[in-house]
């Protein structure tokens, strides 16, 4: 059974600020992730307060593209300082961690398709590695780079793999409602489309409209949950709100 997880960047970064770890939340997930029994996972994190911040300095997005190499540069560190941390931690915990670069292994087409390549992931987990991505900055064709975000990895790799499960790990217990309350199903954009907003920080990916939006085109069911509810979703169950959107 293949598992594909993302932590949110609001969970393991202080998004408000500048380049700054959340230690007891990364420190939490870190844990749960140590405690659970999952033979092939992989992992995706977003960029919080790392990536977010240079990519939006430099005015980069996933349709607004740069051809600046000192803003390829600054936004890509930024994340490779973020995953190293993440590695690492989950290293020190048992976790067999080794990081996968997007900038290397992806690119968009002229209309912004994304094409992921997974093959070195694919031999990662036959060997017993958890591969670690992340958002970063990719090739896109006509526009030098834009951004790629942690959910549309998340899509690509489930579909690539044919993953059995794919979770998103966010800041908030699932999709919210008007009198936020989570909402437990969403089969079309449509049905939830007022109760979507941008996100409360800087965010160049789409907040959770976009996680919703790149979860509906998935062909498999997925599930938007909060930190608290990390462990049940890595035991197999479904918490937060489950994202279908086969019927249509």
């Amino acid at each position: 059974m293949t598992t594909v997880l993302k932590l949110g960047g609001s969970i393991i970064t202080e998004k408000e600020g500048v380049e700054k770890i959340h230690e007891p939340r990364l420190g939490k997930a870190v844990g749960m992730l140590a405690n659970a029994d999952i033979s092939r996972l992989v992992l995706v994190h977003g960029g919080g307060s790392f990536g977010h911040h240079h990519a939006n300095k430099y005015d980069v997005s996933t349709t607004d593209g740069t051809h600046d190499p000192d803003a390829v540069l600054d936004i890509h560190e930024a994340m490779k300082r973020l995953n190293e941390v993440v590695v690492h931690r989950l290293n020190e915990a048992g976790v067999p961690a080794v990081p996968v670069h997007t900038l290397s292994t992806a690119s968009r087409d002229a209309a912004g398709a994304l094409t992921l390549g997974t093959t070195a992931v694919e031999t990662l987990l036959a060997e017993g590695f958890v591969p670690v991505l992340h958002g970063d900055v990719i090739a896109h064709e006509g526009k030098g780079v834009t951004v790629v975000s942690g959910d549309e990895i998340v899509t690509a790799l489930a579909q690539s793999l044919d993953a059995d499960r794919v979770g998103l790990c966010s800041a908030v217990p699932g999709v919210l409602d008007a009198e936020n309350n989570v909402i437990p199903e969403i089969t079309s954009f449509e049905s939830v489309a007022q109760a979507l907003g941008e996100s409360d920080a800087t965010d160049v990916s789409g907040g959770m409209a976009g996680k919703v939006r790149e979860l509906l085109t998935l062909g498999a069911p997925a599930d938007i949950f909060g930190l608290d509810d990390l462990a049940a979703f890595l035991a197999g169950k479904s918490p937060g709100t489950r994202i279908d959107g086969r019927g249509n």
